[in-house]
């Protein structure tokens, strides 16, 4: 592969607030194709800085496709054309000499813009707090494999775990449906014993809370699954309406 700097042109959405117009700025850049999108936005703010100007406000922790908070959405994909690649994974290799690269934030809204490439995330942290918790006396250590589950349940559960909260799923959603990451954070928990006492209770306290935040209803066209960096399965949002419908059952023979 060729080590000669890509020629691009970047159109980078600038927004000073949430409450202000926002529009697309051009950048012409020489980039190194070994870089990752994260790393061009870096050397283009170093420039913009040099020149004493504001430099473009994007969010970053990991860089290693962990923490979720990178995602943007790169010419109309939540973190790029590449599948199951968080947008810090994503190098500029990935892209041919002369490409005009549209890069914008996560639209949703319950995600109001911050500022530029910032997203206000928050609403996934308040459905977190509303049942992503477990409680189980755990006592002294126990011993190895005193709780059986089986392989396929466990990969299940971990497969659920995967979902770094992100946005993607939301972003790609025409109606900006959160259903995919509530139903990876309620099946993380609901297929295992440690997850059983609350498990309905849980469902209905998530579920309310992305009800109340704005997100749209579940529009089956599996776009989520198709954009999500994990590759989280769909069939949690399934499981999350068994739970959820169950749970309504359960809730009627209580008051009874």
């Amino acid at each position: 592969m060729s080590n000669e700097n890509l020629s691009l042109t970047l159109h980078i959405w600038r927004q000073e607030s949430s409450k202000s117009v926002g529009s697309f700025e051009e950048f012409k850049v020489s980039v190194s194709p070994d870089a990752s999108i994260l790393e061009m936005l870096d050397e283009i703010n170093n420039g913009l800085e040099k020149e004493g100007k504001i430099p473009i406000a994007f969010e970053s922790d990991c860089r290693e496709g962990i923490c979720g908070t990178c995602g943007l959405v790169v010419n109309g994909h939540p973190h790029g054309p590449l599948p199951k690649t968080a947008t810090c994974q994503l190098h500029m290799r990935n892209f041919k000499n002369g490409d005009t690269i549209y890069i914008e934030p996560m639209r949703a809204k319950p995600f109001p813009v911050i500022k530029d490439l910032i997203i206000d995330r928050s609403a996934f942290d308040k459905i977190q707090q509303a049942g992503a918790f477990i409680s189980f006396n755990t006592g002294s250590a126990p011993d190895a494999n005193v709780i059986l589950i089986s392989k396929e349940t466990a990969d299940a559960s971990l497969d659920a775990a995967e979902c770094i909260g992100c946005g993607a799923c939301v972003a790609a959603c025409k109606n900006a449906s959160a259903m995919l990451f509530v139903g990876a954070k309620v099946s993380q928990f609901s297929l295992l014993p440690q997850g059983q006492p609350e498990r309905y209770k849980r469902v209905q306290e998530m579920v309310a809370v992305m009800d109340e935040a704005g997100f749209g209803s579940c529009t089956n066209t599996y776009a989520c699954e198709a954009e999500c960096p994990k590759g989280i399965s769909v069939t949690n949002i399934a499981r999350m309406n068994r739970d959820f419908i169950k749970a309504k059952f359960i809730s009627k023979e209580v008051e009874v």
